[in-house]
């Protein structure tokens, strides 16, 4: 197939795209900067629909994983490229007659504060103020499912927590605090949850992409994504640091701490208008402070993925990797 992969400058998308050119396909990378890919690139704005157009002319299928994450930005910010940007991408995909489109999404859609033990993918929650990133991501995958018909299949993918090397996000943000001193726990850090390891999460998407025509029963749903290895947050937490060398007994805050001062932090970024990364908000410590993990059969039969990188085999790649730079 010919292939748009949108936002290849990040962990997921180029690691997807190098699975896709591995087994022989065409793939052409769109995002604002180069990718270190062997692939056709249209550098652009995935907001402009005449340039997310152009690219898609010719594409059989797009995996669209373009976003703004994070959570310094205001709502425009993240409505722009995430709501914006992926209604151009699926205009894109009807003008062009593009038969499959993977839109990737996130777990945060549908998580609104509490456990989730052996969860669904259940529908998106819209009108979290303040949790921009949560909030376009929902109404984002909303628009891109019901653009699913008999002439276009959409399937949404919800990676959790996805890492690995070089992996700036996650295992970036965790080691850098340990070796600052600045690690903490939201509790006990007993709270089982379950992780990507990013070969797993790639690997997902190209299944989904194969899998996805009009009469399959995954075209119009979402799917969350993850190794289905539920641990303690320590444990996991503690395995990254490990890898990279970093010995630490991190302090734990209570989750109602936590909280209000993930608050107290919001609101003095906002006041700044800081562009740093705050440490702490009230959606981290609702992550590190409450269980999260997935029933990964949905995935496994409709898609016909399984993981094939266990979170002990991803750690040992991990501490190979630290141990190159």
């Amino acid at each position: 197939m010919r292939v748009l992969v949108t936002g290849a400058t990040s962990l997921l998308a180029r690691r997807t795209a190098e699975l896709l050119i591995e087994r022989g396909d065409e793939v052409v990378c769109l995002q604002r900067h180069v990718a270190p890919l062997d692939a056709e690139q249209r550098l652009g704005d995935i907001r402009d629909r005449d340039h997310v157009a152009a690219a898609t002319r010719g594409c059989d299928a797009i995996i669209h994983a373009a976003a703004k994450v994070g959570v310094v930005g205001s709502w425009d910010d993240y409505h722009g490229v995430n709501v914006d940007g992926t209604n151009a991408v699926v205009a894109a995909a009807r003008a062009n007659r593009v038969g499959r489109v993977v839109h990737v999404s996130t777990p945060s859609v549908a998580h609104v504060g509490s456990s989730i033990v052996g969860g669904l993918a259940d529908p998106p929650v819209t009108g979290r103020h303040g949790a921009w990133y949560a909030e376009s991501k929902a109404i984002a995958e909303q628009n891109a499912i019901a653009a699913a018909s008999e002439e276009l299949a959409v399937v949404a993918i919800r990676p959790h927590l996805v890492w690995g090397p070089g992996d700036t996000q996650l295992v970036g943000r965790i080691v850098q605090r340990a070796r600052a001193g600045r690690l903490a726990l939201v509790g006990s850090g007993a709270a089982l949850i379950d992780t990507t390891y990013i070969d797993n999460a790639a690997s997902a998407l190209v299944a989904a992409l194969d899998a996805a025509r009009p009469d399959a029963a995954c075209n119009g749903r979402a799917y969350v994504i993850a190794n289905g290895e539920p641990r303690p947050i320590r444990d996991l937490i503690l395995g990254i640091c490990a890898a990279a060398g970093v010995e630490i007994e991190p302090r734990e805050v209570p989750r109602r701490l936590a909280t209000a001062v993930g608050a107290l932090v919001e609101g003095a970024w906002r006041l700044r208008r800081a562009s740093t990364e705050p440490p702490l908000t009230r959606f981290l410590a609702e992550q590190l402070g409450t269980a999260h993990w997935f029933d990964p059969r949905p995935a496994r039969h409709d898609l016909g993925w399984e993981p094939t990188v266990s979170i002990d085999e991803g750690l040992r790649r991990l501490t190979a990797w630290y141990a190159e730079q």
